[in-house]
């Protein structure tokens, strides 16, 4: 039985489609729906960066007062993207019990929370928004496929048919 699901979102360009995907079968199932999503930690050279332009005092500031502000602004787009998106469909916003937006490696957060919130079913996208089409599926998606303890949902995202392929 379905009680409760996890839809991992990267934010990208078929976004959309996979929350149809996700708020679909949280209607049919009659599950809650709890979304994450992972920003990857700053990498060596934007660290440096900011040890070049704030003191130490700053920089400790920044990284716990300031890194919340981030995460809380990137929840607060992930809400709103959710109303843009289902415009007159507002009452599926009701389905969505939580909104998580935490830093790490996008497939240990993702298994992470899928652990930690006993989901049943675990929602994500086979591409990140940057993979392109050679590849039949994203980094993140084939490591959460391999690692995972609950049963994937995988939407496999668009792409474009060579004539050849009709």
């Amino acid at each position: 039985m379905i009680r409760s699901m996890l839809y991992a979102t990267d934010l990208g360009l078929y976004a959309p489609l996979v929350l149809q995907h996700a708020l679909a079968l949280a209607r049919t199932f009659k599950a809650d729906l709890h979304v994450v999503h992972a920003v990857e930690p700053m990498g060596l050279f934007a660290e440096s960066v900011l040890q070049s332009y704030l003191d130490e005092r700053a920089l400790n500031e920044f990284h716990s007062e300031g890194l919340s502000t981030v995460m809380a602004s990137i929840e607060q787009r992930v809400l709103d993207s959710f109303r843009e998106e289902l415009g007159e469909g507002q009452q599926d916003l009701a389905l969505i019990r939580s909104v998580r937006v935490l830093q790490g490696d996008p497939s240990q957060v993702i298994l992470e929370q899928v652990s930690k919130l006993e989901v049943d079913l675990l929602i994500v996208g086979s591409h990140s928004h940057g993979a392109g089409g050679e590849t039949p599926l994203g980094r993140t998606a084939a490591r959460v496929l391999q690692l995972s303890r609950v049963p994937v949902y995988l939407v496999p995202l668009l792409q474009r048919r060579r004539q050849s392929d009709v």
